[in-house]
């Protein structure tokens, strides 16, 4: 059987596609490799994956934000091949992972909008052009953190409707100094405030939210996918800010003269597609 593994810091989405075409799915702890040490890898992979797979898993394909170099795919590697001895790894980026999921073989814009953004041109094979996503202070275009950025430095300075301040005072414990402590002195940063996407999403048929998120669709666009030959492609995404409100990116994306492809909330679901097709493929 072979292992795809869609990565987070918080969590990774596993699934083990089998000789017959049938699949396991497991989650377990999030393993980024930036973060976590080598022996950490393997006391997760031998805590939740080993007694569920057993020694059957010959290959493994494990994309996530942390894989930034072909060192940290050697460490993988030798994480995995002391659980699953003699398996080969294939560690890649949570780009190509959203590439692959998105477009399979073909060529297209891949967009991730979740908690962060990213975007590429994918050649049917690797990323061919790369736009740089700039990360939570200098990028990241309509993701979550962005969002939420947005919201909270409206609400510190009293730009919020009345309506939806007093429902904000009303469901957070939260002041300017609280804010700025947790967002300037504390980890994570991007993580608290792209949870305000749910108050978002709330409200988001207010004229104010509506403001809010086209704008930052329209930033998205044309910061990110006006890079690309979109003119001929599709723009498509994976992640939940652009799952949640594809409505209010597709208009925006229409007045900017973009079409909308595919739309995925995760990318393990095409990734299983298109892993599962190559390797029923290889053993027929």
């Amino acid at each position: 059987m072979i292992l795809v593994a869609d990565s987070g810091s918080t969590k990774v989405d596993w699934v083990a596609i089998k000789e017959d075409g049938t699949t396991v799915s497991v989650k377990t702890a999030g393993i980024n490799p930036v973060f976590i040490s080598r022996e950490k890898i393997v006391e997760i992979l031998r805590t939740s994956l080993e007694s569920i797979l057993g020694d059957n898993v010959t290959e493994v394909y494990f994309y996530g934000a942390g894989v930034v170099s072909d060192s940290v795919g050697s460490d993988l590697e030798s994480a995995f091949q002391e659980v699953f001895p003699g398996v080969k790894c294939f560690a890649a980026s949570d780009m190509l992972a959203a590439a692959r999921a998105l477009c399979g073989d073909g060529q297209g814009i891949a967009c991730i909008i979740g908690t962060g953004a990213n975007s590429c041109f994918f050649d049917g094979t690797k990323m061919a052009e790369h736009v740089n996503a700039g990360g939570f202070i200098l990028g990241d275009e309509a993701s979550g953190g962005y969002f939420g950025k947005r919201l909270i430095s409206d609400f510190i300075k009293g730009l919020f409707p009345k309506d939806i301040e007093k429902a904000f005072i009303d469901r957070y414990d939260l002041d300017y100094l609280k804010i700025v402590d947790r967002v300037y002195k504390q980890p994570s940063p991007n993580r608290f405030l792209a949870q305000f996407s749910y108050f978002i999403e709330e409200f988001r048929n207010t004229e104010y939210m509506q403001n809010l998120l086209k704008s930052g669709f329209k930033d998205f666009i044309t910061r990110n996918v006006y890079g690309y030959n979109y003119h001929n492609y599709p723009m498509n995404v994976v992640g939940s800010i652009g799952y949640i409100f594809r409505r209010e990116l597709e208009e925006v994306a229409a007045e900017c003269g973009v079409k909308v492809g595919r739309v995925l909330k995760s990318p393990i679901d095409g990734l299983i597609e298109y892993h599962k097709n190559k390797y029923l493929e290889k053993l027929s």
